[in-house]
């Protein structure tokens, strides 16, 4: 499955930016006015892009690194070893433990972000959050926008993740993922023949 985020869903917002900061171009020739109206803008510009960072870190990886840096993140993963056999589909399938009710997911290190399906994260008793920077994720059905929510504890085998962000919405269809935002929490993941292999930096008894 392959939920990377896309911009085509921003372009309304992109659009009313713009012409923001070019009506504040023409307004800063007011002398004293111009001046303070720069501040702002400059003040409001920073401001969202910490937002737009701390909001995309969290499904991100990579952007995570960049959050890392500035103090944005905070999370951690932690537990055992854990090998995960192929399955006769050729893909590697978990049960994991979500807010309480147990759930199959598909590993894959094709989607950006942990994904889940409506069904699953209503089961969860998750909170669904519609983000100021909307989600778009480019699906095998097309571009489609998603909610966000976090996961307090995902317990997969002896591995814990904790405040895990995902991304929910009805193209999904049932099948729940494990993304990269999971998986670059690790001190390390391989395959190794048939098996997939993901270890932890603090395993945990």
């Amino acid at each position: 499955m392959d939920n990377i985020p896309e911009l085509s869903g921003h372009w309304p917002l992109i659009a009313a930016i713009v012409a923001g900061f070019v009506l504040l171009r023409l307004l800063r020739r007011v002398p004293v006015l111009g001046t303070l109206i720069s501040l702002a803008s400059w003040s409001v510009a920073i401001v969202l892009l910490v937002v737009m960072i701390d909001q995309r870190q969290r499904f991100d990886p990579y952007l995570a690194r960049l959050s890392q840096a500035f103090g944005l993140e905070g999370q951690r993963v932690e537990g055992r070893e854990l090998r995960v056999k192929m399955a006769p589909d050729g893909h590697f399938w978990v049960r994991a433990r979500i807010g309480g009710v147990e759930k199959r997911l598909l590993i894959d290190s094709g989607a950006t972000v942990t994904a889940l399906s409506p069904d699953t994260a209503a089961a969860a008793g998750l909170t669904l959050n519609d983000e100021l920077f909307p989600v778009i994720l480019r699906t095998a059905n097309g571009a489609v926008r998603a909610q966000t929510a976090q996961v307090p504890e995902l317990r997969l085998g002896n591995i814990v993740a904790r405040d895990l962000p995902v991304v929910v919405a009805p193209a999904f269809d049932g099948v729940n993922v494990l993304g990269m935002n999971f998986l670059s929490r690790l001190k390390s993941w391989r395959v190794e023949g048939r098996t997939l292999i993901m270890e932890p930096h603090h395993p945990q008894a």
